[in-house]
């Protein structure tokens, strides 16, 4: 359970400057009149009208309006001053506001991104962001802290899966997914099967593609064979990764472990003829699709098969 968080927006794009202003506007009653036809406007004219319509929200003395120019910014790469003076503000209106910014720029310091890297004042954000597990923080920092620990050395397992469990009971998707693998595994916890099963079978019904590709390995292994072929087929139909991250919030790393997990499996189920009419021309297809999705899974599980582990 290696940490890669969800990078920050690459590029300058037009509709993230965009969204920006509607969510100024939307403070107010004012209608996007002039926005009717965004690509008629360059990118830097977007940036010239959003930082002018949030400095007049900020001098109005809108706690939001900070926050709105610091997420502007930290699409345009320069946010670490602004999210600063979002987590030092005192207006208690800001708090909400507070937990997001240290969530944000605890990113900044784990990616690098307009600051050096600091994996020690990522934390510490991410602990300000968590807030002691409280549901009206920011779950994320809370999801991220679980990784984190499970990605440190030494690794601290159990402050992971305190850490997950926390952002899973406020509704973390991605959590209950990762939650479920430490529970089969043992780590951070005892090994708990039906607590393992609990958790993976909900966020896969909720849509984590990382959970549904470990239970396809979970049948694969125990050799329900049949149930691993066909629910490998269901989840590999939409191998969409970008939009499968915005329609479960869940990161665009763990999406492709996950597919391409269980696309190996159905490969190995037809190469072998496991469960499945056996199809070498569709066993390479899938074979293919694992490693495209993603190598590092696909060469590790033809290591384990080779040696004949599965």
């Amino acid at each position: 359970m290696k940490l890669t968080s969800e990078p920050l927006p690459q590029g300058s794009r037009s509709e993230t400057v965009l969204r920006t202003i509607s969510k100024i506007h939307s403070v107010e009653s004012e209608a996007l009149k002039w926005v009717a036809c965004p690509e008629s406007y360059s990118h830097a004219f977007l940036v010239s009208r959003a930082e002018e319509l949030v400095d007049k929200k900020i001098n109005a003395g809108e706690p939001l309006a900070y926050f709105l120019k610091g997420q502007l910014y930290f699409e345009e790469k320069k946010g670490v001053e602004y999210m600063k003076k979002i987590i030092s503000a005192e207006s208690p209106k800001a708090r909400h506001l507070k937990f997001a910014a240290a969530y944000n720029l605890g990113r900044a310091y784990w990616e690098g991104c307009g600051t050096a890297i600091l994996e020690n004042e990522a934390e510490r954000l991410w602990l300000i962001a968590a807030d002691h597990g409280n549901p009206k923080a920011s779950v994320k920092a809370q999801s991220a802290l679980g990784m984190l620990y499970s990605a440190t050395h030494p690794k601290d397992l159990k402050k992971a899966f305190f850490w997950h469990s926390e952002a899973c009971g406020n509704g973390s998707l991605e959590s209950q997914g990762i939650l479920g693998l430490m529970y089969l595994y043992g780590h951070g916890v005892r090994k708990n099967l039906k607590a393992a099963l609990e958790c993976l079978n909900q966020a896969s019904d909720r849509g984590n593609v990382y959970a549904k590709g470990h239970l396809v390995e979970y049948y694969y292994r125990r050799k329900f064979f049949t149930k691993a072929a066909e629910f490998a087929k269901r989840v590999i139909e939409n191998d969409d990764i970008e939009q499968l991250a915005k329609a479960t919030d869940c990161l665009p790393f763990y999406i492709a472990k996950g597919l391409a997990m269980a696309a190996f499996y159905l490969a190995r189920c037809l190469h072998l003829g496991l469960g499945i009419k056996p199809d070498e021309a569709a066993a390479k297809k899938y074979y293919s699709k694992a490693c495209n999705l993603d190598p590092a899974v696909a060469a590790d599980l033809e290591l384990t098969a080779n040696h004949g582990r599965i």
